[in-house]
């Protein structure tokens, strides 16, 4: 090989890695958007159809699509009159170009089906994540609550004006 074949090999490999953290982020940023704004669809691109999910105490665990459509429009949605998820300090890891793991941080802010008290929870989300015919899915979320509290007397409320 030639060294310009070397450097443009290498310069595409960099690119794929860029292109793929982003499109890694952008599963999580979907992942909100969708469970946020009651998008199943957008929601269920996310995930690999043969996924796991596992929420953790109270919630469960669920594997595959079906699994998936249960917890969210079963449970979860159900549970939950609003949500506003904001996620951040994604950490990723490739284990080669079509396998990596990622770690983010997030918070929840809403208000439970029936309350008017704001709940706040404070997660970590642990993906297993897998590049399949050129698209980044999640195979594996672990979730991690650190906290899943009320706030007493702090509804959501639109802006007045």
């Amino acid at each position: 090989m030639s060294e310009s074949s070397d450097t443009l090999t290498a310069l595409t490999a960099r690119i794929d890695a860029l292109e793929s953290r982003q499109a890694i982020i952008d599963l999580t940023s979907e992942y909100c958007h969708g469970f946020d704004k009651r998008d199943f669809d957008r929601f269920l691109a996310i995930w690999s159809e043969d996924c796991v999910w596992n929420i953790g105490p109270p919630f469960g665990s669920f594997s595959g699509h079906d699994g998936i459509r249960e917890a969210v429009q079963d449970i979860l949605w159900p549970a939950w009159q609003e949500s506003h998820h904001l996620s951040t300090n994604h950490a990723i890891s490739f284990r080669d170009p079509d396998n990596a793991s990622c770690v983010c941080d997030v918070d929840c802010v809403g208000t439970l089906t029936g309350d008017t008290d704001c709940q706040i929870v404070g997660a970590t989300y642990t993906d297993t994540v897998r590049r399949r015919n050129g698209f980044w899915k999640i195979v594996q979320r672990d979730v991690k609550i650190h906290y899943f509290n009320p706030i007493p007397g702090a509804p959501l409320k639109a802006p007045q004006g």
